[in-house]
C-alpha cells in the first residue's frame, strides 16, 4: 500500500481550497480525511474543551488500522493533545505546524526568533507550546516574552470570521490582503522576527503573499507533512 497520511479533521463548514490542510491538492502524496463529529471550531480554540481528547483519540486509532504512515489534524490548537495522541498510536502524529518551532529556532541566527502567526493569540497559550515542545510547563508573561512573537488574526478580521467563526463566504484575496498585512505589522514592529511559522492550518494558501510582504521565510504544516512523509 502507498503511504498516506491520515487528517484528523474538524466539524467545519467553511471552504477547503487549494493550500488548506483540508484539501487534497495541497499535498504530493495521498491523504485520507476524518471528521471528528461536534469537534467545530471554537471548542478547540477559544474553549479548549478537553472531552474532545477522546474522540480525536478514537479517530487517530481508526486512522492508524486504515494503514496510515502518520497523522496530522486541520487546527494546530491541538497541540494541546499532543502527548496523548502520539501515546495513543505507533505512527508519527502531527498534531501542530507548531512543532517545526524549535527546528526553525534552531537554524536562525543569534538573537532573532521565530514569528508565529495564529488564528487567536489571545487562546494560544502554554499548553499549546508545552505540547508543541516549545517550552517546558512555563507560561510567558505576554506574545512577546520568550523564544517567539505571536501575532493573531482576531480583531474583527474576515480571515478570523471565517476560520474560527466558520463562516462560509470566504473572499480569498481579503484573506491574502489580511494575512500579509499583519505578517508585515510583525515584522515591522519586531525586526528581531527571523522566519514565521504559521499555526493556522488555514493559512498556507496564504503563505505566498507574507514571505514576499515580509521577505522571510514561512513553514506551515503542510510543509511539516510533508517533510515527514518524504521519510516514508
Amino acid at each position: 500500500m502507498e503511504p498516506f497520511l491520515g487528517i484528523l479533521m474538524l466539524d467545519t463548514r467553511f471552504p477547503r481550497i487549494p493550500g488548506d490542510v483540508g484539501n487534497p491538492e495541497s499535498f504530493g502524496f495521498p491523504v485520507r480525511k476524518l471528521v471528528v463529529r461536534n469537534a467545530d471550531p471554537k471548542r478547540v480554540v477559544e474553549e479548549a474543551d478537553p472531552a474532545l481528547l477522546e474522540p480525536f483519540i478514537q479517530a487517530a486509532v481508526q486512522l492508524e488500522r486504515e494503514g496510515a504512515s502518520a497523522v496530522t489534524t486541520s487546527c494546530g490548537f491541538l497541540a494541546m493533545f499532543q502527548k496523548e495522541l502520539a501515546a495513543a498510536v505507533h505512527i508519527p502524529v502531527l498534531s501542530s505546524s507548531l512543532l517545526q518551532v524549535p527546528m526553525v529556532q534552531a537554524m536562525l541566527p543569534a538573537g532573532k526568533k521565530v514569528g508565529i502567526m495564529t488564528a487567536n493569540a489571545s487562546a494560544l497559550g502554554a499548553r499549546h507550546f508545552a505540547g508543541a515542545g516549545i517550552l517546558k510547563g512555563t507560561e510567558p508573561s505576554g506574545p512577546d516574552d520568550g523564544p517567539m512573537i505571536v501575532y493573531g488574526m482576531e480583531g474583527g478580521t474576515h480571515f478570523y470570521e471565517i476560520f474560527v467563526k466558520d463562516g462560509t463566504g470566504l473572499d480569498r484575496d481579503r484573506a491574502e490582503a489580511e494575512m500579509a498585512a499583519r505578517a508585515k505589522q510583525m515584522a515591522e514592529e519586531h525586526p528581531e522576527v527571523g522566519a514565521i511559522v504559521f499555526e493556522c492550518t488555514n493559512m498556507p494558501p496564504y503563505a505566498g503573499a507574507v514571505r514576499k510582504a515580509t521577505g522571510l521565510p514561512v513553514y506551515d504544516i503542510i510543509s511539516l507533512c510533508t517533510y515527514v512523509m518524504r521519510g516514508m
